[in-house]
């Protein structure tokens, strides 16, 4: 893993922690971090340029997600997700955002639905662009936040917790042979559906892009 790109993860706007284990995410989706493999924070702490006492700590964030597991005397592995898992994860996601994507539509203001629309538009560009930190970044924007337009802060940190633990593995190989483009337009066209107040056409689209996403799971080990 190049040392300089982690580096370049690494702003002063945030905690040196969240920072680390927010790069430590990018690279796990991005496959530059392999599942089963073990890392040590202070092999890891150098590609960062930084002490280990950081990287240590956001290990154990990553091990409280279920990303990662602490392997005595040696460092932490990457966790392994099987099919079942996926499977498991994309039920427990439809059960509950496909249901409140309809609740939303028939309730939230138009204006706040339509303040998403730069967010759908940065996760299109970022696809195109193959800039996967950002992409990953504007999509969890974009689902947690129109997600919050239902109110309840617990469903919120449920999916988010979800969406951490079925991360794509090899997102650079989907993006190079052009697989993320169809499923970022479909995040323009389910606003479009919540603005124009179809709450079932909302729903089963929002169901389509659960099982579009998950074929990218499948897609990913191909």
């Amino acid at each position: 893993m190049a040392g300089q790109h982690l580096k370049n993860l690494i702003t002063s706007q945030e905690r040196l922690r969240d920072q680390v284990a927010h790069a430590l995410r990018a690279a796990l989706i991005a496959g530059e971090l392999q599942p089963g493999t073990v890392y040590s924070a202070p092999a890891l702490a150098a590609d960062f340029g930084i002490s280990a006492t950081p990287v240590r700590e956001a290990m154990l964030d990553l091990a409280g997600e279920g990303l990662v597991e602490p392997v005595r005397n040696k460092g932490f592995r990457i966790t392994e997700v099987s099919e079942r898992d996926l499977d498991q994860y994309t039920e427990l996601r439809a059960l509950i955002e496909v249901p409140t994507i309809g609740a939303i539509t028939a309730s939230a203001d138009r204006e706040r639905l339509e303040e998403l629309r730069p967010v759908a538009e940065e996760i299109v560009t970022s696809a195109r662009e193959h800039d996967l930190i950002r992409y990953l970044d504007a999509d969890r924007r974009f689902h947690l936040t129109l997600l919050a337009l239902s109110g309840n802060d617990r469903l919120v940190e449920t999916v988010g917790d979800l969406r951490k633990r079925a991360r794509l593995y090899g997102l650079t190989a989907l993006a190079e042979r052009g697989l993320l483009v169809a499923s970022a337009q479909e995040h323009h066209e389910l606003l479009d559906l919540m603005i124009a107040g179809d709450a079932p056409a909302a729903e089963a689209c929002m169901a389509r892009h659960l099982g579009h996403v998950r074929s990218l799971w499948a897609d990913r080990s191909e």
